[in-house]
Formats: structure tokens, sequence, C-alpha cells
């Protein structure tokens, strides 16, 4: 078949948003058996998203090749292969068009296939020199489903500022993320009382708190009666909003060089969270030229710096971590920094074990044992010569979030499907390899022989084990304080909610505000909700998380107007809109003022010092004039 000339290349359906039916059409497209013009495809496919399109959407336009790229390209009419990749590549980039090249293919190609593939192979890396694109290899299920990206993310900086190395000397630099985890989507609770027949139902649940005195459960206790406590010993000492306000650490927005070290001094088990990327201010030559000769001169000498971190102003924490250099090998990328976030003493579990060394010698392995298990390391090796390295991360999905996603679609179109089996190519991410193990079950055999092997009996979880924390830190005080007094409560009515999950984060910081063994439960469910709206607004793609965060931002608000902790909220409000300001994320504030979120006033919390006109004008004021 030919679509405008273009022999074998078929348009199985015009371009529209991804629905169900397209995705049952993908699931039964036959296999070709006729050779194609990878070239071909890509000319019909740039077409198509010009016809749409037109010159609108410049940057979002996307063409995804997936092509074994064996079957030869014919040559053009007019000029060489080159110059028809350079005509290609032109139109890519005024179109603000990009090209993702999948290749799948086997490790092993037959004799007579080689020299095509090699020339197809030159033919398709020719495009990153052109134009927007990149290409990748695969040779298994599993990483073409990684290399797939079904949604892009938005680089947004969490800092953009001056790297203080002394008073008399900075540089420019912009910090992204790096590495951040993927959250699991946040389900909502559904009500199922509203009447079938009214289309604009909200289906919305909602939990309202009441505050009752110990001694008489019938009197309500009104706000101005509360204050907060923290238990300290056997007495509670309490702490006006002021006193608290005035006690917290209020560092200044900054990232500062404390000093250089041998990388051979940083632990990798001390590394924590997610990891940072420092790059140069992209304006700033001179920024950009001190980046590249500090990281130089830093990976000469086997350093690291060690840095002090406070991304946004009211942070509220101080940040130490590594700076390692990474020197970058293409002539067009330039030199940058990873930054890894390093413990403080109170953060570091240390756990003492017997050495070895130590033990007698009927306890340590002969020679016949220790080759056995090292035969039996090697066959699990996950990077053979002969093959592609398996579960590398740049290809490997979340097996947890696909088969969540692949449910979903299912349950959308049969509500009462029941969950399936694991698919097969998620299996081999979270278990080893059936073909392998069978191959190397010689290994396997002779490992059993030399060792002792014994079946390890399930036992019962007691009722009475609590979640135990290690020692050594705040968050063990702070829990043993909490958990100490009603252990026994705990106990009898099960276990309570103690950190905002992903899956139900407004019913859990509704759980933890209303909790009232400890005081200190309001705190850390606020400033765990505040982070979770933060991270959802960083990590928004064209503000598909504005809703979620929204959803998030009422619950808070809500809960500290119950708690009477308005200035906490009024506050996290002006922080959150200049945050979004200063990282081009003013649509946040548009959509806030949409949904008429404002500050908390005097007349919903009488602790509140603004007044309720200004409540009602603070976010039509940063929309007239940001700060």
């Amino acid at each position: 078949m030919e679509v405008g000339g273009y022999e074998h290349v078929v348009v199985l359906q015009n371009i529209k948003v991804v629905d169900g039916d397209l995705v049952e059409t993908l699931k039964k497209i036959p296999r070709g058996t006729l050779p194609g013009d990878f070239l071909d495809a890509i000319v019909v496919g740039m077409d198509m998203l010009i016809k749409k399109y037109s010159s609108t959407n410049k940057g979002k336009k996307r063409l995804c090749l997936i092509t074994n790229g064996l079957s030869p390209i014919k040559d053009p009419y007019e000029g060489s292969k080159e110059d028809q990749v350079n005509a290609i590549a032109q139109q890519m980039t005024s179109h603000g068009m990009k090209l993702e090249s999948v290749v799948v293919r086997e490790s092993v190609v037959l004799d007579e296939n080689v020299s095509v593939m090699e020339e197809n192979d030159r033919i398709l890396n020719l495009f990153p020199k052109r134009t927007c694109a990149k290409m990748v290899f695969v040779e298994s299920s599993t990483s073409l489903l990684g290399a797939l990206k079904t949604r892009s993310i938005s680089p947004v900086t969490i800092f953009r500022g001056d790297l203080e190395i002394s008073p008399k000397l900075k540089i420019k630099v912009w910090v992204y993320k790096k590495t951040s985890e993927e959250k699991f989507p946040t389900l909502k609770k559904y009500s199922d009382k509203a009447p079938s027949t009214d289309k604009f139902a909200s289906h919305e649940v909602k939990v309202d708190f009441e505050y009752k005195s110990v001694e008489d459960a019938n009197k309500v206790v009104p706000p101005e009666q509360r204050i907060k406590g923290y238990q300290y010993g056997p007495q509670v000492v309490p702490i006006s909003a002021d006193e608290w306000d005035a006690v917290k650490f209020k560092p200044e927005k900054s990232v500062k060089v404390l000093g250089f070290t041998d990388s051979s001094n940083i632990m990798r088990h001390h590394y924590m969270k997610d990891v940072n990327i420092f790059i140069a201010d992209p304006g700033d030559q001179n920024a950009i030229l001190a980046v590249s000769a500090l990281a130089r001169a830093m990976k000469e000498m086997h350093k690291v710096a060690i840095l002090r971190c406070v991304w946004r102003q009211g942070q509220g924490n101080v940040v130490v971590g590594a700076l390692t250099p990474n020197v970058s090998d293409n002539d067009h990328v330039p030199d940058s920094f990873y930054f890894n976030v390093l413990p403080f003493a109170e953060d570091v579990r240390e756990f003492q074990f017997p050495s070895f060394s130590n033990l007698p010698a009927s306890l340590l392995p002969d020679e016949e044992q220790q080759e056995a298990a090292d035969n039996f390391v090697k066959m699990l090796d996950l990077a053979p010569s002969d093959k592609e390295e398996m579960l590398q991360p740049d290809f490997t999905p979340n097996p947890v979030l696909e088969r969540f996603y692949n449910y979903l679609e299912l349950k959308s179109k049969h509500p009462d499907a029941a969950v399936p089996p694991l698919d097969k190519t998620l299996k081999r991410i979270t278990e080893p390899d059936p073909e392998l193990l069978a191959k190397k079950k010689s290994a396997i055999d002779s490992l059993l022989r030399h060792f002792e092997v014994k079946q390890n009996p399930k036992l019962k979880k007691s009722m009475k084990r609590m979640r135990e924390k290690p020692s050594g830190s705040d968050e063990e005080d702070n829990y043993r304080r909490i958990t100490s007094k009603n252990k026994v409560d705990l106990i009898e009515n099960g276990v309570k909610v103690e950190k905002i999950g992903d899956l139900t984060p407004v019913q859990d910081f509704e759980l933890m505000m209303s909790r009232r063994d400890n005081p200190e439960w309001i705190n850390r469910a606020i400033t765990e909700m505040k982070n979770k709206i933060h991270d959802l607004i960083e990590d928004s793609i064209e503000g598909d998380n504005y809703p979620k965060a929204l959803d998030l931002l009422v619950a808070l608000r809500k809960g500290c107007i119950l708690e009477q902790e308005p200035k906490q909220f009024n506050d996290f409000l002006h922080q959150l809109c200049k945050f979004c300001l200063e990282h081009d994320l003013r649509s946040f504030c548009d959509f806030l003022a949409s949904k008429g979120i404002t500050l908390i006033s005097k007349t919903e919390a009488v602790d509140s010092d603004v007044t309720e006109e200004e409540a009602r004008n603070y976010l039509v004021k940063r929309e007239a004039k940001p700060e």
C-alpha cells in the first residue's frame, strides 16, 4: 500500500487525543511482511503533524519511530541520503518537532543484514546532530516499555541564584531535580449518596471536626480556649503561636560552599533523598566558564565540595550535601555538578555486627563453598558481555505504576473486571529471568550441595508488636513521646495514621489533625501537607497536577482554620505564590484566583492578622504586580 507515493506506509488513524479505541486498535495491528523505509515513515508522520497543527504547539510536537533498522532505505530521486536527512531535520526544526528513535534489535544479527544495519544506524545517528532528536537501542520487551516515554516532565528549577564560594566570589547557577520519585496517583473517597439523576454532583466526601472536653463529652471547646502543648516528661508545656513562630529557625535563601574534601571521604551509603543537578546560568558566559573550570579542577584533584543549601526563603531547614563534578564528554553539553544530600549526626544509624574474621573456621566458607557462591553471583550478572544490560534505570518502568494504569484502563471499560495476573513483561522486572535460571541450573544445584539449606517456617505476627524507630534521632524522641502514653490504646484500636501517603493524602491529613494523643501530630500533618503541595506544583506538566494541589490546599486551609493555625496557612500561601512567580509557574496563581482561594481572615479565625478585604484581594494584587 502507498500513502502519497510512499511505498509500504499505512496511516492507521488520523491524529487525535489518545482514547480506548486507539489502544484496542494498536493491540490488533498485524505483523508486517514487507520491508519498510523508515525515512518515508518519518516524512509521512511529519506531514500529518504539520497539517494538523501548522506552526502552533512548537516544542510539543513529537514523533516516535520504532524500528529494527534492518530494511534497506531506497536512494532519493535527487541528492544523497544525507541530503534527505538534512532536509527532514530542517523541517523538524522549523516546526518545533522532536524525534525519538527506538531501535529494537536482538543481540544476534544475520550476516546478510549487517551492512544494511550499519548504514541505517549511521543515517539515524545524523538526526541528533541536525535537530532535536535522540536514539536508543533496546533488546527486550521490558526495555522497549521503558524507552517509550508517555509523558515528558518539564524541568523546573528549585533554586536560581549564587553559588557562593566566598563573599567576593559567586557564580550564577540554576538547580534542577535530576531524579525524583514518581508518586502513586492520588485516589479520592467517592460518595454514591447523590441521586443518579444529578449530573452535576461532585460526589465529594466532606469531614467536619468538633473538639469536646474530656471532662464533659457534651461541651464543645471553642478555638479561643485551645492552645498547643509539648509533652516534656510528665508535664505538658503550652506554646502559643507567637512563641512557636519565634523559636523557628529562619535561614536566608542561599547556597554556600563550606569547603572541599577528598571524594573518598564521602560514603555512597550516606547519600539521602533525591539527586539535584547544578548548571551555570545558561545566559551567563562567565558563569559557564567558572563552573567548567571548578568542575574540571575538582575532578583532577579527586575532590568534592560540601555545600550548605537553603533552596527557598522561609524553608525552615538547612540542607548540607556533597557537590560532585560532572565533566561532559560532549562539546555541545556544558559541565555541571551533581548534588547529594548528606546526613547530620541524628540521621546516621549505627549497627554493630561482629567481624567475620573473629568467627571460628567451622563457620567460614571453604574453597569449594566460596567458588560455588562466586559462580552463583556470576550467573545472575545483569550486564553480560554478549547482551544488553538488563534493568537499566532509564529503560525500566516502575512495575507498580504500570500495573495500576493497566488495570485503570481495563476497569474504565469493564467496571466489574477482576484484577488480572501480572504481565509477563513486568514479571521480568520483579522476578529473576526463568530462562536464565533454567539455563544455569547447574550453578544453583552446586550452591545447594555445598551449603546446608533449611526451610524457614513462617512466624505469626505478634499483635503487640509496635513499629520500631531507630534510636538516636529527634523523630525517635517525638515518636516515643507520642506512643508511650497511649501504646495500649493504639494496640486495641488499630494503628493510627502517622504519615500522609500518596493514595489518600486528604483523608490522611484529616485523620492526623484529629489525633488527640499528642499535639505534635497537628504540626507534623501541616508540614507534610505543605511538602506534598509543593512537590505536586514542582512536578506539574502544563498544570496537570494543579487540581490535586488545589484539593490538598483546600484541605490544609480548612484544617488550619479548625485548629486556629491561620498564620501557618497564610505564610505558606505567601511563600507558594512567590515561588511560582519566580519559577515561571504564574499559571498556578491564576488557577488559585479562579477557584477563589484566599488567605484566612479574622472572620474565619480569630488569631489571623489579615482583614477580610486583604484576604479577598490578595491574589488579585499578585496578578497585577508580582513580587
